[in-house]
């Protein structure tokens, strides 16, 4: 510490020590109050009664959820907050065609999927909250609600699962959904296959869409397949741990715990213009041809724009 700044706080000791008063601007306990309520996003000119509230409603279980199971005021007042520093100072994401979410009524965001970890679907969802205060709801794999701590904060902030019957009550509720139709096969690729999309299934993201007539919203990132190079998968270890494959990349598991800590790309995110699906004939969710057509359609809007924001790019890390 500086040694002016420890001669301001040793003399503040001394004037309480002596019975006079700090300067007004000193730090006090209620400033310091207010800093912790701003950093779980709550209002930090409140009393910090507020903060005792917040806590004492998560402990004694008493804060409402959705039939989901998503919980709006630890999304808004901790999750985000505190996702926040990552997508802004870390990752440093730009988000692009901002004009083309909807601020209301339902719509299915479908964007690629990558960096070994799902970071990008949880990075998506800060920054379409801070763009039209709208919570994509994501549709996660399996494996995500088959571990107990990823299982509750999935479902604590947004996520459930990846089926066409949950998919279609959030749309049909007028929710705004997100999906990642690559799954592990985008997360999973290696680095030498970065930005090339994987099969996107069997169109099952479009059938549901065209069922709920409700618009398909493309989005494209840049910038995720770098955060963890994938290098190698060892099948046979991943196979043992139940996983879909073991990460190895230049920094895990060689280093640990230091080894998860990803690195600093820069990330563009751009969204499309929406794809109609209300306009389509009768029975067109149920036709393979016609979820086939707008299935590929989809898929090459997303690739084209990757390509084209990776010849824009001036480089990985800035």
């Amino acid at each position: 510490m500086p040694d002016a700044e420890v001669v301001r706080l040793d003399d503040r000791a001394d004037r309480r020590r002596g019975g006079e008063e700090p300067p007004a601007d000193a730090p006090t306990r209620r400033g310091l109050a207010a800093r912790l309520l701003a950093a779980l996003g709550l209002d930090p000119t409140a009393d910090s009664d507020a903060l005792a509230a917040f806590l004492r409603g998560r402990l004694e279980g008493d804060y409402p959820v959705d039939e989901f199971g998503f919980d709006v005021e630890l999304t808004e007042q901790v999750f985000l907050p505190l996702l926040r520093p990552l997508v802004r100072s870390w990752f440093r994401v730009e988000l692009r065609g901002a004009e083309n979410l909807p601020t209301d009524g339902p719509a299915l965001l479908v964007s690629n999927h990558a960096g070994a970890l799902p970071l990008d679907g949880m990075v998506l969802h800060s920054v379409v909250f801070d763009a039209i205060g709208r919570h994509p709801r994501m549709l996660g794999a399996d494996l995500i609600f088959s571990t107990p701590f990823s299982a509750d904060l999935a479902r604590k902030t947004g996520t459930t699962l990846a089926c066409p019957e949950d998919a279609e009550r959030l749309l049909r509720a007028g929710e705004l959904v997100s999906v990642f139709p690559e799954g592990f096969k985008g997360l999973g690729k290696r680095y030498a296959d970065r930005y090339k999309l994987q099969r996107f299934g069997r169109g099952g993201f479009v059938s549901t869409a065209v069922r709920a007539s409700v618009p398909i919203i493309p989005v494209s990132v840049v910038g995720s397949e770098e955060i963890y190079p994938l290098l190698g998968r060892l099948p046979t270890l991943a196979r043992a741990l139940g996983w879909p494959y073991f990460p190895l990349t230049p920094t895990f598991p060689w280093l640990g715990p230091l080894g998860m800590v990803p690195l600093p790309s820069k990330w563009v995110i751009e969204v499309g213009e929406a794809i109609a699906t209300d306009e389509l004939p009768p029975g067109a969710a149920d036709d393979p041809m016609v979820v086939f057509d707008v299935t590929d359609q989809v898929r090459e809007t997303i690739q084209q724009t990757l390509y084209a924001l990776l010849m824009q790019r001036r480089g990985t890390f800035f």
